[in-house]
């Protein structure tokens, strides 16, 4: 707070009555006048300074080595004032958000010397009134007169202190003090001291701004080299350093540095997200690279590049959106010889690295076994991207599989070029038309086409197809791309109906009970033995789909631990298909059957997407409720 100039003799009479009579002036500053009354309640002696509360001296030393950054930085605005200080009789303090000084400058505080005050407390309870103690208090700088401050010893001379804050917290608290001066330019001590504020709260934020970027730059899995005009490096993240070898310039370690668009970025050109090749005596870096100069003004000062490995970018992409195994191998449980032989074929034949096909009905856990295939392969830490197979117009299959084309819109990347080092997972490929079936066997085959330079660059890239029907049949007859038939026909897996497996229904339903129990934490449930024995005589025609939505249904219909026979709506009861329409209690218990999954939902009550949306907004729902897929 910035105030006037006073009356000195006036504000020590004020001091004295209040000392000897215990009454405050109305004169006196209010805040002033209540640090007296709460110093008094205190019984603070008044005199002279008390024995202050004081780190030890190794405690000093640590308290000044983890401030060291602040420290510096003060020194320096220190140093560009010291005349002043001089000139004044100045003194001044720099103080941690805990009131301990860690650091004194220019004349004795208090008349004691540097050592003696630095790791001292000198808050309200330890010194008194002071504008320290103000400022602290009610956040904003404070001016005080000699007279105005607590201790008798330092009504000679008057002090300034101020918050140093970040983000609204104090971090910090600058004090000037003035020694027996009676003519101090207050106007140049409260300019002097705001703008060490200022300067101080500005390189504490920048200080906090740049340790989140420098975090960020070294997590983020890209190389960024910030280089001066002279082409000499000025700053590198981690990931470029590993890249640089221990070498201080680019054009050290980079054998094609002269085709790298460094020099047309220090001429203000940039370069945006191009397919570039760092080469080095070692290896060579195929990146996608951005070059962007840095102006200051109208002028050109540095350049900024930020270049990714093109697989690490990918892979990257692909994780950051989702792409990557939900199942291992063992969640898919089974005691019979059929389900034993197929997970240990499945175990074998994931570590090498061909292409598979698997074959089996709807709903026989296809998609569970490809992530566990996927997962148990040397594959496991690249992407395992999901296509639906569908029957759609040619244009957007090819956009999914091969990305969009510049125009317009940004352009995309296409599943194919997500799935580089990983698998490629195709589900119901049967309904994959044969004009696109034969474009992604020619891209599987033989590369992807740059759309740059034509040139085809392989793909590494596993692939994983499931049908619900014979492929072969499919592709004798015309109606499957015979080349992409051919291409996941290396290794043929038949996967058996859950009719095939009925000794396997007991595990499987335990299993379910497990995940659902788990998956929306509530307690464990299980099967009696006359529910079980209802669950192993119905045939399944939809398989382990089919079992799981009518244990799921069970489970939160059942309200105790125990699943009874008459809490299970087998497949051919369709009491809870009829009922939904028109029961809102039967729709909820559906809805929650499905875990608020649309597509398993629709499955369920075998009614389209459409439909439940229209019953979703009767029964007051909203799509909010649950999770589209």
């Amino acid at each position: 707070m910035i105030r006037e100039k006073r009356n000195k003799e006036k504000l020590a009479s004020y001091y004295r009555k209040f000392m000897e009579d215990g009454v405050i002036d109305p004169n006196v500053h209010p805040w002033v006048a209540e640090s007296w009354q709460r110093c008094r309640a205190m019984k603070l002696p008044h005199e002279t300074m008390p024995k202050l509360n004081k780190l030890s001296r190794e405690e000093i030393v640590e308290h000044q080595k983890t401030h060291e950054f602040i420290v510096k930085y003060v020194d320096g605005l220190y140093e560009q004032s010291k005349q002043h200080f001089n000139i004044h009789n100045l003194s001044m303090l720099l103080i941690d958000e805990d009131g301990y000084v860690i650091k004194n400058y220019a004349l004795p505080f208090f008349q004691r010397v540097i050592e003696d005050i630095q790791g001292m407390r000198v808050l309200e309870e330890d010194v008194g009134t002071s504008s320290i103690s103000i400022a602290r208090e009610h956040n904003v700088p404070f001016l005080m007169f000699g007279p105005e401050m607590w201790i008798k010893d330092s009504h000679s001379g008057d002090a300034c202190s101020a918050p140093i804050c970040v983000n609204g917290k104090i971090r910090y608290i600058i004090s000037f003090f003035s020694l027996d001066q009676n003519d101090l330019p207050y106007d140049l001590l409260l300019s002097l001291l705001l703008t060490m504020k200022y300067s101080i709260e500005q390189h504490l934020s920048m200080l906090e701004y740049w340790s989140i970027y420098q975090l960020m730059m070294n997590e983020l899995p890209v190389a960024v080299y910030w280089i001066g005009q002279d082409e000499q490096l000025k700053y590198c993240n981690n990931n470029a350093q590993k890249r640089l070898d221990g070498k201080k310039n680019l054009e050290d370690v980079f054998l094609n540095y002269e085709h790298i668009p460094i020099k047309k970025a220090l001429q203000g050109v940039p370069t945006h997200r191009r397919e570039i090749t760092w080469i080095t005596q070692d290896r060579t870096y195929e990146d996608i690279t951005t070059v962007m100069p840095i102006k200051v003004g109208s002028e050109v000062e540095s350049a900024l590049v930020m270049s990714m490995s093109i697989e690490d970018l990918k892979t990257t992409i692909a994780h950051a959106t989702g792409y990557s195994s939900r199942y291992s191998l063992y969640s898919m449980v089974g005691e019979t010889s059929e389900f034993l032989a197929l997970q240990h074929k499945a175990s074998r034949i994931a570590r090498s690295d061909n292409n598979i096909l698997l074959q089996g009905e709807p709903g026989t856990g296809k998609q569970r076994l490809a992530h566990g295939i996927h997962q148990a392969s040397p594959r496991a830490a690249a992407p395992l991207i999901v296509v639906k197979c569908s029957n759609a117009p040619i244009e957007a299959l090819e956009e999914e599989f091969f990305g969009s084309v510049d125009g317009d819109r940004q352009p995309m990347a296409g599943k194919l070029e997500l799935a580089l080092g990983g698998t490629l997972f195709l589900d119901e490929v049967e309904k994959l038309p044969v004009e696109m079936g034969d474009k992604l066997a020619d891209a599987l085959k033989n590369g992807l086409v740059n759309r740059e330079t034509g040139v085809r660059k392989k793909l590494n890239v596993r692939v994983i197809a499931a049908c619900d029907s014979n492929l072969k049949r499919l592709s004798d007859k015309g109606l499957f791309s015979k080349s992409l038939y051919e291409l996941v026909l290396d290794t043929t897996m038949l996967v058996p109906p859950l009719r095939e497996r009925v000794k396997d229904i007991e595990v499987i339903a335990s299993h379910i009970l497990a995940e659902i129990s788990a998956q929306h934490n509530l307690p464990p449930k299980r099967l009696s033995p006359e529910a079980l024995n209802l669950l192993t005589g119905c045939s399944w025609p939809g398989n382990i789909k089919q079992l799981q939505g009518v244990i799921e249904q069970a489970f939160f219909h059942t309200p105790g631990a125990i699943i009874e026979s008459d809490n299970i709506k087998l497949p051919g009861d369709r009491t809870l298909e009829k009922s939904w329409k028109y029961d809102k209690d039967a729709f909820i218990a559906a809805w929650k059957s499905a875990g608020g999954n649309i597509s398993k939902l629709a499955g369920m009550l075998d009614v389209s997407r459409v439909t439940l949306y229209r019953y979703l907004k009767k029964y007051g729902l909203g799509p909010k409720v649950g999770k589209e897929d």
